[in-house]
C-alpha cells in the first residue's frame, strides 16, 4: 500500500430510497430514482430515453448491465493503451488494470445473473468492482508514473464506470442480516469444509513436495494443474514441508481450492517482490488468490523484501468467502492485503510494521495474534489501513478476541517506536477491535492520522471491551469517527455473523469459528 496513496471499516450505512415506493412506476420513474443516487445525471445520461421502468428491482438491474457494459469499453481501451507503456514500471501497472477491469466485469455480471443472490451477495460484489478501480490507478501511484492520465487516458474515461458503481450500490439498499456460527466457523463454511479443516491429514488430491516425493515440486505447477480439472467440487493440494520460493497466483477460474501444508512452521512459501524492487503493490504479493471459495491451513506465507523496500505484500486476497486457519503472514510494510470480497482468519499469526493489514474486503480476524516487529529508523508501526471509499460499501476491518503485541526485537526499542491500531487510506475507512488483548506498545492515542484532518469525521473506527496495558480508552484520539463501543448490539454488527455472514458459507470449511461475541 502506498504510503502516499492511502485515502479515506465498522457500522453499515446504506442509502434507502425511502421516498418512492419499490413499485412505484410513472414517465418520469426513472428520473426520480436516478434523483436519489450520488450522481443523478450520470445515472440519467446512460438510460435510453424511453426507457420506462416498472419497479425498482428493474431500475436496478438495469442500472447494474449499464455500469458493466462500460466497463467492458473500459477493458477494450485498457487494451489498446499496451503500446502506449514507455518503461516496465508503466507495463505492469497496466497489467494490473486490465486484471482488474477482467475481474470488474466478473463481478458487476454476477449481479444479475439468474441465479439466486443476496443484496448482500450484490454489495459484496459491486463493493469489490469499486475496489478494483480504485486498485488500478493505485499502481500508477506506487510506481511514481506522474503523467499517467495523459499517457493513459482509459483511467479518466473510467470515472464514469467509478460513479455508475457508486450509484448501483446506493441504490441496492442493503441491510446486513444475522447468521452464525456453527463449531466456530461461520456457517458457510459447510459441514464437509470443517472436516478438511480440522483433519489430521485432509485427503489430498495432489501432493507437492520439494524432494520429488509428490506429484509436483512447486505450488504454482500444482494450482496449475487443478485449473485443468473437470468439475467445481473442492480440490485439495497438500504442501509438504519445505521452503518453496516461488510467486503463486490462484486466478478467478481456481475454484474452491484448498492449500494444506504441514503447520505454519514447515511449510513456508515466500517471495521478495516489493514497490522498492518496481512491482505495484498489488503485483508484490507473495500468493495472490482470486478464485471464489479458496482455503489454506497451516503454511506461511512470507515476504522477505524488508523494510526498506516499502511495500511488499506476503499475501493477497480477493477471493470471496474465503478462509485462513493456523496460517502465519510474514512481511513489514503491507504483510496480508485483505484486497476485497469476504474472508475469515481464525488463530492466524500476522507480523508487519507499517500498515501491515490493509485492504477493503469484509473480514474479520478471530482468536490471531498480531504482531508489530522494529520498523525503519524513525518510522512508526501501524497494524491496520483500511479502504472503504464509499459509504455503500458493505466492507471492513474487524478484528475479534485476538492479541496485538511486540515482536522480541521491537520490544527493547517500544520507548522510540510509536504503535497505533490504525489510520484511514480512505475517506470511509472502517475498522473495530471486539474483546482483544493490547499490550503496552499501544499508544494511548490509539489511532494515528493519515493526512491532516482527512477522513477523521467520516471514518468509523471502534473498540469494544478490549483488555491489557494498551486498552485504556482514557487518553484516545477525539476524533467524529472514533467511537467507544458499549453496546453489545452495535458491537455484533462486526461479528462473523454479521458481517461477513459467515453462518451462510462458513460451516463448509470445518474452520471453527465464533458467530457473536
Amino acid at each position: 500500500m502506498a504510503q502516499n496513496l492511502h485515502f479515506p471499516i465498522l457500522v453499515i450505512s446504506f442509502t434507502i430510497l425511502l421516498s418512492i415506493s419499490p413499485s412505484f412506476s410513472a414517465p418520469n420513474a426513472k428520473d426520480l430514482w436516478c434523483s436519489q443516487t450520488p450522481y443523478p445525471d450520470v445515472c440519467k445520461s446512460f438510460f435510453k430515453a424511453k426507457f420506462n421502468p416498472k419497479n425498482l428491482a428493474e431500475f436496478k438491474k438495469t442500472a447494474f448491465k449499464i455500469a458493466m457494459e462500460r466497463a467492458l469499453t473500459a477493458e477494450t481501451l485498457t487494451k489498446r493503451h499496451a503500446q502506449k507503456c514507455r518503461t516496465p514500471k508503466e507495463k505492469g501497472a497496466w497489467a494490473d488494470c486490465l486484471e482488474l477491469y477482467q475481474d470488474t466485469i466478473l463481478h458487476l455480471n454476477r449481479t444479475f445473473s439468474d441465479n439466486y443472490c443476496s443484496d448482500f451477495d450484490i454489495q459484496t460484489w459491486l463493493s469489490s468492482a469499486l475496489t478494483n478501480l480504485e486498485t488500478c490507478r493505485a499502481g500508477f501511484v506506487d510506481l511514481n508514473i506522474k503523467d499517467y492520465d495523459v499517457v493513459f487516458p482509459f483511467l479518466s474515461r473510467s470515472n464514469n464506470v467509478t460513479k455508475l458503481i457508486r450509484n448501483s450500490l446506493a441504490m441496492n439498499n442493503c441491510s446486513e442480516t444475522e447468521t452464525g456460527y456453527h463449531g466456530g466457523f461461520p456457517t458457510w463454511v459447510k459441514a464437509g469444509e470443517r472436516r478438511l479443516l480440522q483433519a489430521a491429514v485432509p485427503k489430498a488430491d495432489l501432493v507437492v513436495a520439494l524432494d520429488g516425493s509428490g506429484n509436483y515440486k512447486t505450488v504454482q505447477a500444482a494450482v496449475d494443474a487443478a485449473a485443468k480439472r473437470k468439475g467445481s467440487g473442492r480440490f485439495v493440494i497438500h504442501v509438504k514441508k519445505g521452503v518453496y520460493k516461488e510467486n503463486v497466483v490462484i486466478g478467478n477460474k481456481v475454484k474452491n481450492l484448498m492449500l494444506v501444508g504441514d503447520g505454519l512452521k514447515y511449510t513456508i512459501i515466500t517471495g521478495s517482490r516489493s514497490v522498492g524492487g518496481g512491482s505495484t503493490t498489488f503485483n508484490s504479493a507473495t500468493v495472490a488468490v482470486t478464485g471464489e471459495g479458496f482455503i489454506a491451513r497451516g503454511i506461511t506465507f512470507r515476504n522477505t523484501a524488508g523494510p526498506e523496500n516499502h511495500q511488499a505484500v506476503a499475501l493477497r486476497s480477493g477471493s470471496d468467502l474465503s478462509v485462513f486457519y493456523r496460517c502465519s503472514f510474514e512481511g513489514y510494510q503491507d504483510t496480508l492485503y485483505v484486497h476485497s470480497q469476504r474472508q475469515f482468519y481464525r488463530e492466524c499469526y500476522i507480523y508487519g510494521t507499517v500498515d501491515f493489514i490493509f485492504g477493503n474486503a469484509a473480514v474479520v480476524l478471530q482468536n490471531c495474534m498480531i504482531y508489530a516487529r522494529k520498523p525503519m529508523s524513525g518510522q512508526q508501526c501501524v497494524v491496520t489501513a483500511q479502504g472503504r471509499s464509499d459509504p455503500n460499501q458493505n466492507t471492513g476491518i474487524s478484528i475479534h478476541n485476538s492479541r496485538v503485541m511486540a515482536t522480541a526485537d521491537l520490544q527493547p526499542v517500544l520507548s522510540s517506536v510509536r504503535t497505533y491500531l490504525g489510520r484511514p487510506w480512505r475517506e470511509y475507512s472502517r475498522t473495530v477491535y471486539l474483546q482483544c488483548f493490547m499490550d503496552s506498545l499501544v499508544n494511548p492515542a490509539g489511532w494515528l492520522e493519515w493526512s491532516g484532518d482527512f477522513a477523521l469525521n467520516t471514518l468509523y473506527y471502534g473498540e469494544f471491551k478490549n483488555f491489557g496495558p494498551g486498552s485504556s480508552t482514557a487518553k484516545r484520539v477525539k476524533w467524529k469517527g472514533y467511537r467507544v463501543i458499549t453496546s453489545a448490539a452495535e458491537a455484533s454488527k462486526f461479528t462473523v455473523g454479521s458481517f461477513i455472514a459467515g453462518k451462510s458459507w462458513l460451516p463448509a470449511t470445518g474452520v471453527p469459528f465464533t458467530a457473536g461475541l
